[in-house]
């Protein structure tokens, strides 16, 4: 019986690709590559597909009765010219069989009800209900009892399940195909000279075409010279196609090889392999040879021990000969880059988590990687924790490792020797490892308005930094930490509240105690570390005042809804802190713990809302705050340094510019400005206005807006303090198209950031797609112009709905 091949549930071929002579793994860069075995195995999988779906388990399907059905084992037969011998019927004219699960309609047609053998002719019409299958044939052989038998010069359809995946092009049209002939045998089925598509007929988009179809239900599936085309042009030829249809439906096999053109790199060539060790863990690996500059190694390992642990490690190098081989100066920058993140559940509510980041320089991540993101951000960040939460509390065991690049690799002298030599620029910063336990607030005793909470931690811990001359090419000297630097701290901390009516004064006192085992101080060439011990004792006091919100509401009705309310909420807050001093200069920076410092300030805030009711929903359509600190300690107890850069932690949780150059008694003024009037459009402005300089001395303006296919995002950074505090930016950002990928027709987007300070386009994406009822294909290119890199780069790829698709353009890097 042909109908069990021809069950087409495009689920299970998502999972893919086992594959003796091509295998594409599911995270690698040619996932997309799947696309001729996919469509391959939609054809062959056998397994049923009924109508409607289980609600327990949602990738089966519940088998519903169909009215007026003959009961298993009894047959309705029918035709204009019925002549019977017993049990052996003869029908000429609108024949037709009818059985529980499927129907047969001919022409001509013989059955016999006891051996279950039947021949149909002329306009064969078969419809299997179990699997919503339709074959139309010139002539039937088939054997109701056996289900097995043989159709000739046949044409069907069958439904394809929809996985509706973020960036896969998805469809409901049913996959069709068509052959010479096509029989189903004791345990397996074969279709002979035949196609599948699940475009629509008669002049489909894509066809995969073969001369046969082996499958071999529950086990595995084979195509035979098979050749994939598009209209009438044959792309993609193989002579062996293998896929597993076991429970574990992977096997180890090579990936389908892809190529590109950089236009720094140049022609590049890439071809890789997935091995499937067992059940829990496999492993792919990708080589890629660019003929300007060398070979890349891309190796991914997954794992699964245990049904509550998994982990993925991947490592990435390239080995550069460089712009100019051969050479004093190639100007190579290959390198290694490794990640490894990982998760396990230990139970009793203990879990680990983790995520391990390494990259050997700078260069080598801005000159290589294919995000912009990566290549431009200066932070790798490496953590690692084993965690517990219970009732009030939370533990913490922490492992970190921080590096932040000031720059590429430096050729500096070294003040000693007088020999040059590369040296990274980077800070670094270690945990290995720090224990953190925290209690949330809880009232102490019942009916007293008493709360306690604390934070404190003990670790070991490492800082190490090169220092340079004001040119970057003199290596003054080093500042390293000893390897293992201690460091406790605890902060106990109570609160209360006190209530009248609408206004609340909420008070709390704390104290911050802070041991390290070593300090420094400022030496001849920069800060050095003093192996002395350090105390840091500050108590710290503040008192939030809360105000009745003071509120009016419009009853008119207005374009922007039936009623409208604005809302006014004042704020003040006054903490002080004390006990630090002239400490804050000593303590070793690791992270926001030694960024406390004295302060004698008081923090204002106002936000207006404008609140919109439409029918019976309610939705904030303005919001604007404003917000600004008064310092009655304008040198923070004597820890501010004037003409250099200033960071405390108070000022750091106001706004994340640095403003402080000199004493002052008041902060900018930082407001943030949203508006969201309608579904679609929102607007936000984020600025800190300086009445010291009298300007805006950063601002952040972002439009966002989508209607049906269409979409606009426009941003604009600038940032134009004195370059002690922070280096001026002045940076638009700009993302536009119509479509998404299903939208059918052309599809078009730009995506890219653009330098005024440097009248310099720094990225670029330009995508153009055309998707039609089946398939899709995308053309993009990509421009890099920055620091070391300025390369124009093209990438393609065909996609099949619902299946995948095949090409050099990856889905993380796609706009739609």
């Amino acid at each position: 019986m042909l109908s069990s091949p021809l069950r087409l549930r495009l689920k299970n071929s998502l999972n893919l690709l086992s594959i003796v002579v091509l295998y594409c793994h599911e995270n690698s860069s040619s996932n997309a590559s799947i696309l001729v075995v996919t469509i391959l195995c939609s054809l062959i999988l056998a397994t049923q597909v009924p109508a409607q779906v289980s609600t327990a388990q949602p990738d089966r399907r519940i088998l519903t009765a169909r009215p007026d059905a003959p009961p298993k084992g009894d047959w309705n037969v029918s035709a204009t010219v019925e002549e019977s011998e017993g049990r052996l019927y003869k029908l000429h004219g609108k024949a037709e069989v009818e059985g529980a699960t499927m129907l047969m309609r001919a022409d001509e047609m013989d059955f016999n009800k006891d051996t279950g053998d039947l021949h149909a002719s002329g306009h064969v019409y078969f419809h299997q209900f179990e699997r919503a299958e339709e074959i139309w044939a010139d002539r039937v052989d088939y054997n109701t009892q056996s289900e097995t038998g043989k159709f000739y010069n046949v044409s069907g359809q069958a439904p394809g399940h929809v996985d509706a995946r973020p960036g896969v092009l998805t469809t409901t049209s049913p996959f069709v195909f068509e052959g010479e002939w096509a029989e189903r045998l004791e345990d397996h089925y074969v279709l002979h000279n035949g196609f599948i598509t699940d475009c629509r007929m008669p002049n489909p988009w894509w066809r995969l075409k073969g001369p046969k179809f082996d499958i071999v239900p529950g086990d595995h599936a084979t195509a035979y010279h098979s050749t994939f085309f598009v209209r009438k042009m044959p792309l993609f030829f193989t002579p062996y196609f293998y896929k597993s249809l076991k429970k574990v439906p992977r096997r180890s096999g090579f990936l389908l090889p892809s190529f590109g053109n950089s236009s720094l790199a140049g022609k590049f060539f890439d071809l890789g392999a997935f091995w499937a060790i067992n059940r829990s863990y496999d492993v792919t690996y990708r080589f890629t040879d660019y003929t300007a500059r060398g070979t890349s190694h891309d190796v991914d390992l997954r794992g699964k021990p245990r049904a509550a642990t998994d982990f993925d490690a991947i490592i990435y190098g390239v080995e550069d000969r460089g712009l100019y081989p051969g050479t004093a100066n190639p100007q190579a920058y290959g390198g290694l880059r490794l990640n490894i993140a990982g998760k396990s559940d230990l139970g009793d509510g203990w879990n680990i988590r983790g995520q391990f980041n390494y990259v050997s320089s700078f260069d080598f991540r801005q000159y290589w990687s294919q995000s912009f993101a990566d290549a431009v951000g200066t932070e790798s960040h490496s953590v690692g924790f084993l965690n517990k939460n219970w009732s009030d509390y939370s533990f913490n065991l922490v492992a970190e490792r921080m590096q932040n690049f000031q720059g590429g690799e430096v050729s500096v002298t070294d003040p000693v020797t007088q020999a040059t030599k590369l040296e990274t620029n980077a800070i670094s910063i270690r945990k290995l490892p720090e224990a953190e336990l925290s209690g949330r607030e809880h009232q102490i005793w019942q009916n007293v308005p008493l709360w306690f909470s604390f934070d404190s931690s003990a670790g070991l811990l490492y800082r190490e930094e090169p220092i340079f001359d004001p040119t970057d090419t003199v290596l003054l000297d080093h500042f390293q930490t000893s390897q293992f630097a201690d460091r406790i701290h605890l902060a106990p901390h109570l609160m209360t509240a006190l209530h009248w009516g609408a206004f609340h004064i909420v008070p709390r006192f704390g104290i911050d105690e802070t041991f390290y085992s070593q300090n420094q101080a400022q030496g001849l060439n920069g800060p050095q570390v003093l192996g002395t011990n350090l105390l840091s004792s500050s108590r710290d006091y503040s008192v939030d005042f809360i105000f009745p919100s003071l509120a009016r509401v419009f009853d008119k009705k207005t374009f922007l809804g039936d009623k409208l309310k604005h809302v006014f909420e004042p704020r003040a807050t006054y903490k002080y802190v004390d006990g630090i001093g002239d400490n804050f200069a000593r303590f070793i920076r690791f992270d926001e713990t030694d960024l406390v410092s004295n302060t004698n300030e008081l923090d204002l805030s106002l936000t207006n809302r404008l609140y919109a009711k439409r029918g019976d929903q309610v939705k904030e359509i303005v919001s604007w705050q404003l917000e600004q600190n008064r310092y009655f300690d304008p040198t923070f107890g004597g820890a501010l340094i004037p003409g250099q850069r200033n960071v405390f932690l108070t000022t750091d949780e106001l706004t994340p510019y640095a403003f402080l150059d000199g004493p002052r008694v008041e902060s900018p003024v930082v407001s943030i400005f949203r508006v969201s009037p309608f579904k679609g459009p929102t607007i936000e402005w984020r600025t800190d206005y300086d009445s010291t300089r009298r300007e805006i001395v950063n601002s952040t303006v972002s439009i966002d807006y989508r209607w049906n296919q269409y979409f606009l995002s426009v941003g604009h950074n600038q940032v134009h303090t004195d370059p002690i505090l922070n280096e001026p930016v002045d940076q638009f950002h700009f993302r536009a198209g119509v479509g998404d990928p299903n939208h059918r027709g052309w599809n078009a987007g730009v995506d890219g950031i653009y330098d005024y300070r440097q009248h310099l386009l720094q990225y670029a994406t330009v995508q153009v797609t055309y998707n039609t009822d089946c398939c899709g294909l995308s053309i993009q290119w990509r421009r890099f112009n920055f620091g070391l890199r300025d390369e124009s780069t093209f990438r393609i790829a065909f996609s099949i709905a619902n299946l995948g698709s095949f090409g050099n353009l990856r889905r993380q890097d796609r706009l739609f």
